[in-house]
């Protein structure tokens, strides 16, 4: 539970001068005015939010933007009519206006048995500190030197670093409360910080870029300038040896940034609206072999500092750990009130998507995964978006480098790595421990074989 000191903490957050219980009198108006309009249940979403982004580039800063934002959504049903309204007027007479708009579409809109407010039953009660703001950040003076040192690592890290596309590095504060007739009212304040390099190695074959990047919750967490700065050149040099190789089948390794597209097309494939709708190539599998064995995902919700962590979904339901994925069977689908309505199921707190997801990892390095391929590439760019939610059928241009007698040997480009995703996870052999930390999915490199891998020779 969350402590006393803690809840008086986040309702003295103040972010663009509106509190916690300044956003509650705000939704409270919203719901009255609902009700007086004749709208038999209504819901509300407020988030206000401010941050600040500096960039340099070839050492100079290139420039500093604030960002204020204040965002509301009204939601309004009579009985299974649904209208949304939205504004970022918190004035009375804009909040009227804005609640007016979305009656008028409700009124228009087709009858829906599946609209309708989430079971109070299900309604969120215990409250945790995640740990997930952290107002700490270094004055503006400070932020600008860090962007400055970060490029500057990068751009004197090797003569082949010849030009750079900058550093960047933001933060930003919000603050969010989700209120419904049903007597639910839930919020909290969040934190989140990035630093970013990107440069460009050149040398006689020709120019290649690449970047290095770190994100958090708490700005002190976030990696020293001259880990991203020196990482970001490092990466780019070693695109600079591009040789061609041959189209065949060959195992594929997908670092660990890149892996986590797998784990979001899987996740897609499981949420309620492909299923409801019947775009999802995993159709009716709950309960099935979907994966191989080297595949076991649990959602995470209270994850401290993790970067999906809450207490509620977005309709105000409880959340729990749960496993989705256990050694290849599908576990949990991802559901809304909505989605389970459609599908006569309930519920699985994930209106809103999910939250923190832990892939499981086989306990070897990345090294390791390598140093047991004959012939294979490890890819660590895609390009396009060459997934059939439907089919599964998935092709994606790539770029990353050839692996050969269990070492890396050089960069490849310009190749096409194709095969279904069915297949895909089916035939995922390993997990690596270098979990990525800058996303909600956190995995390791996945090792898949075989797939398809087009080439120019």
């Amino acid at each position: 539970m969350i402590s006393v000191l803690m809840k008086v903490f986040f309702m003295a957050v103040k972010i663009l001068n509106f509190s916690q219980d300044d956003l509650y009198l705000i939704s409270n108006k919203i719901l009255d005015i609902a009700k007086k309009n004749g709208a038999t249940a209504s819901e509300v979403e407020i988030s206000v939010s401010k941050g600040k982004t500096i960039a340099s580039r070839m050492g100079d800063l290139e420039n500093i933007e604030l960002n204020n934002g204040k965002s509301l959504s009204a939601t309004v049903f009579f009985n299974h009519h649904q209208g949304i309204a939205s504004t970022s007027d918190f004035n009375d007479g804009a909040l009227e206006s804005c609640v007016m708009a979305a009656c008028k579409i409700a009124k228009h809109t087709a009858e829906d048995k599946a609209f309708g407010l989430a079971d109070p039953t299900l309604y969120s009660k215990d409250i945790k500190d995640l740990n997930i703001y952290d107002p700490s950040f270094d004055s503006q003076e400070l932020m600008i030197q860090k962007v400055l040192e970060c490029e500057d690592y990068a751009l004197n890290f090797d003569s082949q670093i010849t030009n750079s596309e900058g550093a960047q590095l933001s933060t930003s504060e919000n603050l969010f409360v989700y209120l419904n007739s049903a007597g639910f009212a839930g919020g909290y304040p969040s934190s989140r910080s990035s630093l970013s390099c990107s440069v460009v190695a050149e040398s006689d074959s020709g120019m290649q870029r690449d970047y290095s990047y770190s994100s958090s919750r708490s700005y002190k967490d976030l990696k020293p300038t001259m880990v991203i700065g020196k990482d970001a050149a490092h990466r780019a040099i070693k695109r600079l040896d591009v040789k061609p190789i041959k189209t065949g089948k060959y195992p594929v390794i997908f670092e660990a940034p890149i892996a986590t597209s797998i784990i979001s097309s899987l996740i897609a494939a499981i949420s309620g609206r492909n299923l409801y709708r019947e775009t999802s190539f995993l159709l009716d599998s709950l309960d099935t072999k979907i994966a191989s064995d080297s595949l076991s995902i649990i959602e995470n919700p209270f994850l401290r500092k993790g970067h999906a962590s809450c207490n509620f979904d977005d309709e105000g339901v409880y959340l729990a750990k749960k496993n989705i994925l256990d050694k290849g069977f599908l576990k949990s689908y991802l559901l809304s009130s909505y989605s389970a309505r459609k599908l006569g199921m309930q519920t699985t707190g994930n209106s809103g998507g999910a939250h923190n997801l832990i892939v499981s990892s086989s306990n070897k390095t990345l090294e390791e995964l390598v140093s047991g391929i004959d012939k294979g590439i490890l890819i660590t760019e895609l390009l396009g978006h060459g997934l059939n939610m439907v089919t599964g059928d998935y092709s994606r241009g790539a770029a990353g480098f050839w692996i050969e007698s269990g070492k890396i040997q050089h960069a490849v480009e310009e190749i096409t790595i194709a095969s279904n995703i069915k297949d895909m996870l089916l035939n995922i052999k390993a997990i690596s421990n270098d979990i990525y930390q800058n996303s909600s999915k956190y995995t390791g490199s996945i090792m898949i074989e075989p797939m398809t891998v087009a080439a120019n020779t």
